[in-house]
């Protein structure tokens, strides 16, 4: 069967808020603050032009999560494992066939992510399409695994990884059939894990262009 470039009303999108912040001294990330906003309002400015809804994995301070009026999925499993326990409650919680996803902590991808996410995965005729950007010391391409775009088909196979022990976002991608896209700028996708690295961010935050479909977007994920 042949599988068309996924439009923006077959996508959700799902932002990743579900962590333990240990690098942060256990504070929820999506909360801390960038340039007087939470991470994750600055993450869903970003996010939501691009899809047709969005919903927040989210384990802790559930109320504040909540205020933003999107849905809020806790993980099925109390222990915090990790972002592909997130990615499978998105794929159980999503009503459309493609499940785009995205970390709380990493507002500055582009504003055409999704749009190019779906092309690759077309061309690639895949179920999954994965960022992929300049590792400069490699000279080589890196996966960035949190940033993803997953048909729904594949909750039945992240639900066996994860009964199995499997936590690793990119060791479960490698098992799919999977679209890697390249992205030229690494910084784009650059999270907070440290203080230092969220005063950066929140610098970077400041001088951003306002948040808006990018030219692709406007005219071919609506």
């Amino acid at each position: 069967m042949l599988i068309s470039t996924p439009q923006r009303n077959e996508i959700t999108g799902l932002i990743l808020a579900g962590g333990q912040g240990r690098r942060m001294g256990g504070q929820d990330k999506g909360l801390m603050l960038a340039s007087g906003r939470p991470l994750v309002h600055w993450t869903l400015e970003r996010i939501r032009p691009q899809v047709a809804n969005v919903g927040i994995s989210a384990n802790r301070h559930l109320s504040d999560y909540q205020r933003l009026n999107i849905p809020v999925w806790p993980d099925t499993t109390p222990d915090f494992d990790g972002p592909l326990a997130g990615i499978a409650t998105g794929l159980a919680h999503c009503h459309t066939p493609y499940l785009a996803v995205v970390p709380c902590d990493a507002p500055c991808f582009p504003v055409d992510l999704v749009f190019r996410l779906a092309q690759g995965l077309a061309q690639a005729q895949a179920q999954a399409a994965v960022v992929c950007t300049p590792d400069k010391h490699a000279n080589a391409q890196s996966m960035q695994p949190v940033f993803c775009l997953l048909h729904h088909s594949l909750r039945s196979s992240l639900q066996t990884f994860l009964a199995k022990g499997g936590r690793g976002v990119g060791q479960w991608m490698r098992q799919q059939a999977l679209a890697l896209v390249p992205f030229e700028d690494d910084q784009d996708f650059v999270g907070a894990n440290t203080p230092q690295e969220l005063e950066a961010l929140a610098l970077r935050l400041l001088n951003a262009p306002p948040c808006h479909n990018g030219p692709h977007t406007d005219t071919t994920l609506d």
